[in-house]
């Protein structure tokens, strides 16, 4: 089988932990490019994943490459305009989340999506999660009865290697875009998307000024589900962390670490598999296992999940929040 030829956009700890390993695991592909504005840090990664073709300019790097994809670890307003290049080249596209800054954006992609008839895959890592594949195969198999609460919490530390996180010209939000999306899509993937219909959120500014550090989301779906997101870079907790509880009429499940319980018998009974892995084994999987599937997707095996037009609505919901902050006032979506 003919190797998928891949260029990598950004070269931060996304591309360097998960992107570069991963894909150098998987046979039929061949990491040919790598495209970052840092000369040290292209030249360094270059050295040591033995890719040989640098660029500095996405640009040049797309016109001069034979490439069938491109994966986008860049900071997010830079999604837009290399997701689209890339797209109006005849190539496949995985994008780090967000897909853009902001719904417009969003649309101008997945509307260019449509039009070449290319394929682009979104990153949403959990959706990969082998505890959170398991989940959504009990809920899907009815086992936890209707689905009528769910919650997420992500908090983490906001780090100094990504300082345009905090800049919104750059980041487009602050961190509901960076976590609560991610936690968002989580909990709307589990109960098969849902549509928001209202939205009703605060945000707190204790240590950043042009975008949020703290924000709580309440949400309704249309069939009458809430959910319930926390995330925060400000929070005083020991540590970074991301959980998720799901409530239905017959049960209930937790991350992390999973665990499942179901009413037997008038009884709360723990289901729980018993293997269990590490976070940071799980973590390290889910990447691995989304970025096969794109790499499957491209050759045509499957279709995308996580797509450009599950990303639009995504960013109307998150829309929603802002704007429910900003007023003060529950926001009904249309």
């Amino acid at each position: 089988m003919e190797k998928l030829k891949v260029g990598i956009i950004g070269l931060g700890w996304v591309a360097q932990v998960f992107h570069l390993p991963s894909l150098k695991k998987i046979n039929d592909v061949e990491v040919t490019a790598l495209c970052d504005k840092d000369k040290s840090k292209l030249k360094s990664v270059g050295e040591k994943f033995g890719v040989q073709r640098l660029y500095t300019s996405f640009e040049e790097m797309l016109a001069s490459e034979k490439l069938n994809a491109v994966t986008i670890c860049t900071p997010t307003d830079t999604h837009r305009s290399i997701a689209v290049a890339a797209l109006n080249s005849g190539l496949d596209v995985f994008v780090e989340r967000p897909i853009a800054r902001q719904y417009s954006e969003a649309v101008e992609i997945a509307e260019t999506v449509n039009r070449t008839k290319q394929k682009l895959m979104v990153g949403m890592n959990n959706r990969f999660r082998p505890d959170l594949m398991m989940l959504k195969s009990i809920i899907e198999n009815g086992e936890l009865g209707e689905i009528f609460y769910l919650k997420a919490a992500w908090v983490k530390k906001l780090g100094s290697n990504n300082p345009w996180l905090t800049q919104k010209e750059k980041s487009g939000g602050g961190v509901f875009l960076d976590l609560g999306l991610g936690a968002l899509d989580t909990l709307l993937w589990a109960v098969n998307f849902n549509p928001v219909k209202r939205v009703s959120a605060v945000t707190y500014n204790h240590t950043t000024k042009s975008v949020e550090d703290s924000c709580i989301a309440f949400l309704e779906t249309k069939n009458g589900t809430t959910l319930n997101l926390e995330t925060s870079w400000s929070f005083h907790v020991s540590g970074d962390s991301f959980s998720c509880e799901i409530f239905g009429t017959k049960g209930a499940a937790q991350l992390n670490p999973l665990r499942i319980n179901k009413m037997i018998s008038g009884e709360v009974v723990s289901v729980t598999p018993v293997k269990s892995e590490t976070p940071q084994n799980i973590l390290k999987r889910s990447y691995e296992i989304e970025l096969k599937h794109f790499i499957g997707a491209a050759k045509g095996l499957h279709p995308v999940i996580s797509t450009a037009d599950e990303a639009v609505q995504r960013m109307k919901v998150v829309e929603a929040v802002y704007k429910s902050a900003k007023l003060k006032k529950e926001i009904v979506l249309k």
